[in-house]
């Protein structure tokens, strides 16, 4: 059953699938496709028009959670399992992956490709023409930069590989390449690529270890990098299952 707040407007082009609630004075363009099951919440603003998008509709794929004061513009796609914190922006021609979480004030500029799995956490701004792979965490107040001369016409985006994880406050240059399961530490300012499976810290960053060198603090001595060898919480058991298989369990 569709609900539909008697305060939201919701244009009569715009496509809904089964089930889709729509909170308080939320406004859903018509370049808009919904999954069955989704649910807007209060302030929100679904597919805004915009000539830097190529005229496709914002398509939010099945059971997507779309907490309030949320944005998204017109051509982007993401698939099931959206969630977002309260206060999202995410520009045009952002396509994303299953299971995507998108932490409060987060805003993406746009022209970005974001793999399944990712986790973003509050206050993440990622600049246009950024590339994330599958089952990346990008923590509090990272910033994924992509003009390498500002303020200028060239943009640049960075890339972060799969299963990298990006701490609190990390600044990511234009054109950086941070390689798969490696660490870039807090408040590091990362401005030339990172190898695989190694930690970054510092401004600029350096290389300190390699990540299987960097212990769990609760005593039990384990590595932390992987992090697939301790950490399951979130995700299908399908998917932990290959890990296990991965880590020789």
């Amino acid at each position: 059953m569709t609900l539909i707040h008697p305060s939201s407007h919701v244009s009569p082009e715009a496509k809904l699938g089964s089930d889709v609630e729509i909170g308080p004075f939320t406004i859903i363009h018509e370049n808009v496709i919904l999954g069955k099951g989704v649910k807007v919440g209060a302030y929100c603003e679904l597919g805004i028009p915009t000539a830097l998008g190529d005229g496709s509709p914002l398509n939010i794929g099945d059971d997507a959670l779309i907490r309030s004061h949320s944005v998204f513009y017109e051509s982007s796609s993401f698939k099931a399992g959206l969630v977002t914190g309260h206060r999202v922006t995410v520009r045009e021609n952002t396509i994303a992956g299953t299971s995507f979480q998108i932490g409060t004030s987060t805003e993406i500029q746009g022209d970005c490709s974001i793999g399944d799995y990712v986790r973003f956490q509050s206050n993440v701004f990622v600049g246009k023409k950024t590339t994330i792979g599958d089952f990346v965490w990008i923590l509090p107040y990272v910033v994924l930069t992509n003009d390498p001369t500002p303020p200028s016409e060239v943009m640049i985006g960075c890339t972060i590989e799969d299963y990298a994880s990006i701490a609190a406050a990390a600044v990511i240059l234009p054109g950086v390449i941070v390689g798969h399961h490696s660490l870039v530490a807090a408040q590091a300012c990362v401005t030339k690529d990172v190898v695989p499976n190694m930690v970054v810290a510092g401004v600029p960053a350096q290389v300190v270890s390699e990540a299987k060198l960097i212990k769990l603090r609760d005593g039990s001595n384990r590595p932390a990098y992987p992090w697939t060898e301790h950490f399951t919480r979130g995700y299908p058991s399908s998917i932990t299952s290959g890990w296990e298989k991965d880590n020789g369990e």
